[in-house]
């Protein structure tokens, strides 16, 4: 990956808050929409979301899941040259009483402060989206599989 493709992987985490996730729901794909944070440090990603949501019920069911993160599309741009990125992970639902929850908690919140209250309901859990297999396409073209520890690299690096 060329340094312009790691900086651009790097911005497009940084400026998207939202992710399509992609869960098996009574045996058939299911996408829908959730905000995600990062913990610093790690490659995770993490998800605030509530046990009403078939997404959540399809992931404790089904920890394999799928996220797709993708730059904004503009008319000067063709959507195949769209910058996106694409994990295939397991989804961990995270105990409330640990500090890899509050560790989770915290990043999320630095990321949505306005979701504090939503934190107060009971039916509302953290999940950890550990990353298995990444694909990143920075451009027509322009596509690489990365590894989790290539990932993770790429994330801290200036």
């Amino acid at each position: 990956m060329t340094p312009a493709h790691a900086q651009l992987l790097r911005d497009l985490l940084h400026t998207q808050q939202v992710a399509a996730l992609g869960t098996l729901h009574q045996g058939q794909p299911y996408v829908s929409m959730v905000p995600f944070a990062r913990r610093p440090g790690g490659t995770d990603f993490i998800i605030h979301v509530s046990q009403l949501a078939a997404h959540t019920k399809d992931m404790q069911t089904h920890p394999s899941v799928s996220l797709l993160v993708m730059a904004l599309s503009t008319p000067e741009v063709m959507a195949q040259e769209t910058a996106r990125i694409t994990v295939q992970g397991e989804a961990l639902q995270l105990a409330r009483d640990t500090s890899e929850y509050a560790a989770a908690r915290a990043a999320y919140l630095a990321r949505f402060p306005q979701s504090e209250p939503m934190f107060g309901f009971a039916d509302f859990w953290l999940f950890a989206i550990v990353p298995e297999a990444i694909r990143f396409v920075g451009g027509f073209a322009q596509a690489t599989t990365i590894s989790p520890e290539t990932f993770a690299r790429l994330l801290v690096e200036s």
